[in-house]
């Protein structure tokens, strides 16, 4: 199978480069010709590919000219819509980083485009496949919890020092609440079958980093459809200087009890007497790798591997309310379609 990995700005474009030239049925090509216009010092274009050992085009036009099977796209996310329409203009399957779009409207054209491409669409949420977040999964769809009635999530992390672009509002399109909101209303929209959310309100800022360009905290409180309730906190959180990059758990009020749900609680502790910091060493299955998995097993297949682009629609319409919310100082409705946003009380 040809896969061809369109950029390397974001961050998870490495692992996924490295894993999918693991792969004995996979032609990995790849290119990232917007490394010219990244800030001195951060890594690209034919040197990254050269250290990566993988083989590269200088364009995006030579890049879909090679005819792959697929694409990976990892680029800047205001730039999602581009790629993803010219992957889908050259006939190939689409998986997409997250988040899908900075805008409903974006991701609503999107998945326009691979559906009257026939290609299919797929956003990288790869948490949704965590063992731990699968049994809750299944533990809920056999009616052990019985009803949910609230969660609580939290996707806490450092601010992302290794790509600028994630504090620059024109290429990632926000801060925390675009990058650590998504994860967490995908998990929640999978756990729920896809009830859609109605209603938003979230506040942020940027107390910890005051010099930055975007929000880097917040608190985003989503109701969905069928009552629930789902409150995250979203942000950029962690000193640069701690040993773990981030972190994601989840906390669920059923009819059962509470369920707490970590997905990356498989670690082993420890100090490094060099650095004079604690250590910390994950375990487990890699979900990057299931993600990938995932996809090129559905592109083999024909078949529509989830999540598919309809969840990122859903998703950016939380985020897109959320900014509502915040810069209106109130609940805000989520806007889907057929059902326009308006303002609630």
């Amino acid at each position: 199978m040809k896969v061809a990995l369109m950029s390397f700005a974001h961050t998870h474009a490495l692992g996924y480069a490295r894993l999918l030239a693991a792969m004995p049925d996979v032609e990995l090509l790849t290119s990232d010709p917007d490394s010219a216009t990244r800030p001195a010092g951060e890594s690209g274009g034919a040197a990254l590919a050269a250290e990566l050992g993988v083989d590269y085009v200088a364009t995006y036009d030579e890049l879909l000219a090679w005819g792959p099977d697929a694409v990976v796209v990892c680029s800047e996310n205001t730039r999602h819509r581009t790629h993803v329409e010219a992957a889908a203009a050259a006939g190939a399957a689409v998986l997409c980083e997250k988040p899908l779009a900075t805008s409903v409207a974006d991701a609503t054209a999107m998945v326009a485009a691979c559906e009257a491409a026939g290609v299919p669409l797929m956003v990288a949420f790869p948490v949704r496949f965590s063992p731990a977040f699968a049994d809750l999964r299944d533990q809920y769809q056999a009616g052990t919890l019985g009803r949910v009635h609230a969660i609580t999530g939290t996707n806490n992390g450092q601010v992302p020092a290794a790509r600028a672009w994630f504090t620059d509002p024109t290429l990632a399109g926000g801060g925390a609440m675009t990058d650590h909101t998504v994860h967490l209303v995908d998990m929640v929209d999978t756990l729920l079958g896809g009830v859609p959310a109605v209603r938003v309100h979230a506040t942020a800022n940027k107390l910890l980093h005051p010099d930055s360009a975007v929000e880097t905290a917040g608190i985003v409180t989503v109701t969905y459809a069928d009552g629930t309730n789902l409150t995250i906190d979203c942000s950029w959180s962690r000193p640069a200087s701690h040993s773990i990059w981030g972190g994601l758990t989840l906390s669920v009020v059923s009819d059962a009890g509470l369920i707490d749900v970590d997905p990356f609680a498989a670690r082993v502790s420890g100090w490094s007497q060099i650095e004079a910091n604690e250590l910390s060493l994950g375990y487990g299955p890699n979900l990057d790798e299931t993600l990938l998995a995932t996809f090129l097993d559905a592109v083999r297949t024909g078949s529509t591997p989830q999540p598919d682009g309809h969840v990122g629609i859903r998703t950016t319409a939380i985020v897109e309310a959320a900014y509502r919310s915040w810069h209106e100082g109130r609940t805000v409705e989520v806007a889907l379609a057929g059902r326009p946003a308006s303002a609630v009380v």
